[in-house]
This record gives C-alpha cells, sequence and structure tokens, in this order.
C-alpha cells in the first residue's frame, strides 16, 4: 500500500499548472518560502550537502535549495506538479537538482543513510500515516544529517485560522485545502521523531499578518510550525 491518498494527489495535480504563478494559489507558498530556505540554510548549511527534499510538488523548496548550493533530489507522487518541477528547472536552468516520483518509504529502503538533509514541508497532514513518513525520513539520513518538518497543529485556534480564515475569508488556499483531522500536534510529531531516531532541536511558528499580508517566523506555534531534527552519530 502507497502511503499517499489519490484524493490529495488528485487535488494538488489539478492545479500544477499554477505552481510557479506568484499570483495564484500557490502565492502563499512562494511568500514562505524565504523564511523557511533561510532558516533551514541557517542551521544545516546547505552548500555542498545532498538533500531529498519529500513531497516536493511543483519543486519551489528544491529549487531554491539548489541555488544555495546544495545538491537536491526532490521526490513526489504527484505526476503531474513533479512535471511542471522538471520543466521549471530546465527553462530557469537550475544546477544540481533532479526529480523523481517514488514514494519516500521506497527511497528509504533503496538509499539508506545517504543524505545530509532531508525536507518535508507541508505535506504530513495530507497523508495516511505520517508517522511512517518520518521514520522513512529517518532512515534517509546520515548519521549527523538534518531532518525539517512542517504541518498545522490541530487545535481550535488552527481551525479558525487556516481552515476558515485562510480559505474561506482571505482566500489565501483553495477551499479543501485542509482537512481539520489530519492536523498535527507537536507532541505527536515529536513522538514520532523520537520513534524514527531523530533529537528535535529546534521549534518555529509561522504567522500571517492580514493587514500587511506577510509572513513572519515566531515562537507561537499553535497554528503553522516547523521542527529541525538531528539523527545522532
Amino acid at each position: 500500500m502507497i502511503n499517499a491518498d489519490p484524493h490529495e494527489l488528485a487535488k494538488f495535480s489539478e492545479l500544477a499548472h499554477l505552481w510557479w504563478d506568484k499570483e495564484s494559489e500557490f502565492r502563499p507558498l512562494h511568500e514562505i518560502n524565504p523564511l523557511r530556505l533561510d532558516w533551514i540554510d541557517s542551521l544545516a548549511a546547505l552548500n555542498g550537502k545532498r538533500v531529498v527534499d519529500v513531497g516536493c510538488g511543483g519543486g519551489i523548496l528544491a529549487d531554491s535549495m539548489a541555488r544555495r548550493g546544495a545538491e537536491v533530489l526532490g521526490i513526489d507522487l504527484a505526476t503531474k506538479p513533479l512535471r511542471v518541477a522538471q520543466l521549471h528547472a530546465i527553462e530557469a536552468e537550475t544546477p544540481r537538482i533532479e526529480y523523481r516520483e517514488v514514494a519516500v518509504e521506497q527511497l528509504a529502503a533503496e538509499q539508506p543513510q545517504t543524505f545530509d538533509v532531508v525536507t518535508c514541508m507541508e505535506m504530513l497532514e495530507h497523508v495516511p500515516d505520517p508517522g511512517a513518513i518520518v521514520a522513512a525520513c529517518g532512515r534517509l539520513l546520515k548519521p549527523g544529517g538534518w531532518a525539517f518538518f512542517s504541518t498545522i497543529n490541530r487545535n481550535a485556534k488552527a481551525f479558525v485560522f487556516a481552515i476558515v480564515g485562510a480559505e474561506h475569508v482571505l482566500n489565501l488556499l483553495p477551499k479543501g485545502t485542509h482537512e481539520y483531522a489530519k492536523f498535527i500536534r507537536p507532541s505527536e510529531l515529536a513522538g514520532w521523531c523520537r520513534a524514527a531516531g531523530l533529537d528535535a532541536l529546534a521549534t518555529r511558528g509561522m504567522e500571517y499578518n492580514p493587514l500587511s499580508r506577510r509572513y513572519r517566523l515566531s515562537a507561537d506555534t499553535s497554528v503553522n510550525y516547523l521542527v529541525a531534527c538531528r539523527k545522532p552519530g
């Protein structure tokens, strides 16, 4: 059984042609990308590192990490977004990047302890078994490597901000992008990281100001949050 929801794959595939349109439904991803990229780079020093971006979609983060000097493999199970990512890499002449349609569990079986950095952003809340994704990310890492995850907390505030606000009031995201039941509490993600042999070392929240229309990283993890882990070694 592939650890993916066919409805989720279809949902993002339908929008694939808009992935690099910064005024489309993917505008929030373009706007938060510099924040998450700089945070990842500040901890893992991307230049010269071998990186796998799990659930890479159309390649926004993968492309930017390659431009920071990393050797990047982007993987996803949605064919159309991957084709968009490949086409963008060709058109933009992005160095040191490749894409592959493969499950992270399969890649971990093929290439254990191969990567210096694993990123898995805005993806865990869209799969049936997020704990298995985290475990596979741990297997992919070399000892001493870094893993970065981002997802959405599960509480009343997150429901109001991430679903009611973002999808229905501010129209930042298409309606139906998220399901509240799939949101993940930090304690749950921390447990999966420990089970995968990863030490969670840093956490950051991501906030949106609807007046300035700007995102920022903060200490508030009550809605969107990022976790940085390291594999001992």
